[in-house]
Formats: C-alpha cells, sequence, structure tokens
C-alpha cells in the first residue's frame, strides 16, 4: 500500500530508512520537540543523541503503512523493526508542522 506524507515527514522516513542521522534531523525545526513515550526531548542537539542513542544501534526503521490528519497534526502509523526485542513494533507518531518543517512529533508505541 502506497501513502502520500507531506514533504517534511518523507524526508525524515527516507533519511531513517537509511539510518542518517543527518538527513532524519534536516526536516525538523532548530527548536523541535520531540517526545517519545513521554520522555521529552528539544532542539537539535537532544533529537541528535536520541537518534544516535536509540535509533541507530538497534537499526529501528520506521515504515508507515496509514496516514491521516487531526486537527492541526499528521497522524502517521505503522511498524518499526531493527535489532531490538519484539520487533517488529508498531507505532503511532503525531507531527506537528510549520512552514514546511516538523516542528513537533509525539511518538506512542
Amino acid at each position: 500500500m502506497s501513502i502520500t506524507l507531506p514533504k517534511p515527514i518523507a524526508d525524515y522516513v527516507a533519511a531513517n530508512a537509511r539510518l542518517d542521522v543527518d538527513g532524519m534531523l534536516k526536516p525538523f525545526t532548530d527548536d523541535a520537540v520531540l517526545t517519545d513515550n513521554g520522555r521529552r526531548f528539544e532542539g537539535q542537539a537532544e533529537l541528535r543523541s536520541l537518534l544516535e542513542e536509540a535509533v541507530i544501534p538497534v537499526r529501528a526503521i520506521f515504515t508507515p503503512d496509514a496516514v491521516r490528519e487531526e486537527g492541526d497534526q499528521v497522524v502517521v502509523e505503522g511498524p518499526a523493526h531493527g535489532d531490538f526485542k519484539g520487533s517488529p513494533l508498531r507505532f503511532t507518531y503525531r507531527f506537528t508542522l510549520f512552514d514546511d518543517a516538523i516542528r513537533a512529533v509525539d511518538i506512542t508505541g
């Protein structure tokens, strides 16, 4: 099933598939906020640390299979697979976009 994602989200997903940290960070605003199951990360430096410590080592790749809009958010769902316990796991990403960039994302599993 093919889905169409807004450009900054599509860019993030494509970079994640390559496990490219710089590419994953590029679509985010400088002051972006990422919340991962209640843990909050703010700004490019904290996002980079999260990606380098929690995504890259376990080769976690998110593959969206559903997208919808809810108010001012773009909700993207799908499995993530990698070298971690329980793989694949299903996640929901709630993106808030601003000026063709990701301002915030809330990730729940």
